[in-house]
This record gives structure tokens, sequence and C-alpha cells, in this order.
């Protein structure tokens, strides 16, 4: 059970994580961004591409990021914020702050420990983990790596029995929840992957369907991720699915890919227990809504039937204290996971964790709001 991360306003909290060959470079890193600096330099470029990168001409990709600076907060003054309390819970979990690990496929490209690196980091953090379906060590593995807490992320396969084994495995593994990704029923088109030929490097597999036959095509030219995806991904999937998987696990299932509040209505009607405001970070549909944008309709929609996440483009302290006031229960951060993977392994990504909540601890001081629960919508306006 993660324990009430309390500090006080004064304090700044110091990286936690194991040790790597390579945590000299996170010395005098202080923003997410100075970590992807880092993984950009020791990256090779079709990864780093895999991993930045978005879909078409990458528009939702910007807007993402963009869109949180057209927020902007309104403080409070004279609040007391002597003691700052970062902790809330998600799907019941005592988490320390409201910032999740997003699923994120194949990081082994980014640092040999992949996976089980990132779970230690999280549970250190007193954090939740999302694994990937398509991650580069198994469901198991990545369970064994850490005793912290874990949701798992779900593409549903054309053939469900292989869908049904993988939740049925994830219950066994003490995963808490399922996240069923519904926002990928085809790849999207993921230029910089096509220019670069993408594919995975020698000793890279998804670990999770080694000797499922049918999954592991031999990539072709182009985007070798986009080759095995065809196979991955059920296009005639519909909300059906979620009673279908509540049928065969006693895990809940969140719904992870909403952005019309229509579909947020929908699965709280199909028995969802969350919803994650997402867009794929930018890699499906071009020109898709930025989430933070979509995030009040949603929350609005759902009107605290159940929660609603939202991830995309945070990268700041202040990019979360603005979702938590337009009705976020918590953030999946994708990217500057990886860039700490890539800079520090386990101690970069515990790192990025880190700069992120010493971040929203100081917006809380400043905006007047000593808990996660006096962050309310009365904090921001739009430009």
């Amino acid at each position: 059970m993660a324990g009430r991360r309390t500090v006080r306003a004064s304090s700044v909290a110091r990286g936690r994580g194991g040790r790597d060959s390579s945590v000299a470079a996170l010395v005098g890193c202080a923003s997410v961004s100075d970590l992807e600096a880092i993984a950009k330099r020791r990256l090779k470029r079709d990864v780093y591409d895999y991993f930045a990168g978005g879909a078409e001409d990458e528009v939702t990709l910007a807007a993402n990021c963009g869109a949180f600076r057209e927020i902007f907060l309104r403080p409070r003054a004279l609040v007391n914020v002597g003691k700052i309390d970062t902790a809330t819970t998600a799907l019941g979990t005592p988490v320390s702050m409201p910032v999740l690990v997003a699923p994120t496929a194949y990081q082994r490209m980014a640092h040999p420990d992949g996976e089980l690196a990132t779970a230690r980091a999280a549970a250190e953090a007193d954090t939740i983990m999302v694994a990937s379906t398509i991650a580069t060590y198994s469901l198991e593995e990545i369970a064994k790596a850490s005793k912290g807490p874990r949701w798992f992320q779900l593409y549903v396969q054309p053939d469900r029995a292989v869908s049904r084994e993988l939740a049925r495995r994830a219950e066994a593994a003490g995963y808490r929840a399922l996240c069923l990704t519904v926002d990928t029923p085809q790849l999207g088109r993921r230029e910089r992957d096509i220019r670069n030929r993408f594919a995975l490097p020698p000793g890279i597999t998804m670990k999770n369907f080694e000797g499922v036959a049918g999954v592991m095509p031999r990539p072709r030219v182009g985007s070798g991720f986009a080759a095995y995806a065809s196979n991955l991904l059920d296009p005639t999937l519909t909300w059906d699915a979620i009673a279908w998987l509540a049928g065969v696990t006693k895990l809940p299932v969140i719904v992870k890919g909403v952005i019309a509040a229509e579909d947020a209505e929908r699965a709280v009607d199909s028995g969802a227990a969350a919803v994650i405001v997402s867009n794929h970070g930018g890699r499906q549909l071009d020109s898709c809504e930025a989430t933070i944008r979509a995030l009040p309709r949603v929350a609005e929609a759902v009107a605290g039937r159940i929660e609603v996440y939202m991830d995309g483009g945070v990268r700041r302290g202040t990019d979360v204290i603005k979702a938590i006031a337009l009705g976020a229960r918590a953030v999946l951060v994708g990217r500057p996971v990886i860039w700490g993977l890539a800079a520090g392994g386990q101690a970069g990504v515990a790192r990025a964790l880190e700069m992120i909540r010493e971040e929203l601890t100081l917006s809380m001081v400043l905006c007047g709001c000593p808990t996660i629960a006096s962050i309310g919508p009365g904090l921001v306006a739009s430009r």
C-alpha cells in the first residue's frame, strides 16, 4: 500500500532509483526536456523517432502539448500551504501523486532492463504502472520485478481466445485492472517509421505472444510494427467487448482512447470502471482533438459516475494540476518515462517521475492548493 506523500513546501525531493552506468548523466537535468535531449543523443534515429513520432503531419502530437499552453492558472492567495499532500487514489489504490505510468511498447529498445526498470521505478514512486500488451518482457516478468501496483493494457486480438488468455494471465499475476484500448481498430500512419523502415532490433520481441501461432509474422519493408499490427488488432471490436471482458475476468475494465463525450456515456452504460481520455499520444488519427481540450466534456458527460483519467502532452507539474482542475482523477505519462529510461534506466525513470512530482508540489504551493481535493475548475482559465 502506497504511503501518503506529504512534503513541506520548502523541501525539494531527491530523485531515487537503482544504480545504472549512466546515472551520472542525470546530474543537472532540470526537466523532462533535458531527459529527452539525452535520450535523443543515445538512441538510434529510428528508435528515437518511433517513441517521439506521431501520425502523418503530427498535428495532434503538437496539439497535445500546445493545448496546455493555452490554459492558464488563477492562483489563490493567503492559503496555508506549509504542507502539501499530493496523494490520491486510482480505482481505490492509494498512489503518492495523480501521475501514473502509461503503457508504452518495446521498452527494451530504450534500455536493456526495459519494462522491468520502469516497474521498479514506478513502485518506488508509489504509483501505478500500466504494462503494455506489446511489452518486451512478459506480463509475469514485469509483475515479479516489483511489488508495486499494476494495470494491464489490452489490445483485443481477432482471435478472442488469445485476448482471453492474456486477461486471465494478468489477473493471475496480480494486475488490478485491464485498460482496453479502443482507439486502434487499425494502426495510424506513422510516417517517421515508414521513412526509417522501422523494424524491431534483433532480440527484441513481443514477449506476451511468444509461442502464440500467427501473431508474430516476419516484418516487411516499411514499418515492422505495422507488419505486426494487422495480426494484433481487431477492427470489428464494439462496445460488447466490455461485457465480454467482464465475463472472462474479475478485473475492472478501463476504456482507454475516449475523446467524444458520447463515447464516455457509452462506456458508463457498458459497465466500464473508468475511462482514459486519450488520442494515443497523437499516434493514431492526425488532427484528432487534443486530450486536455476533450477532457472537460468527457468529465461533464461522466458526471462522477466513474473515474476519468487522461494522457497526452503531459510534461510538467503545471500540466498535471490543469488536468485535475478540468476533471481528471489522474494523468498518465508515457514519453517522459521513456526519455528517463533511455537516459538512465531505472534511475532515469525515477528521476522523470520525481521531477514531475516536484513541479506539481510547487504548483500546488503557488496556486494555494494544499491537497489534490482542493484543486477545482475555478483554478483554470482558457485563452
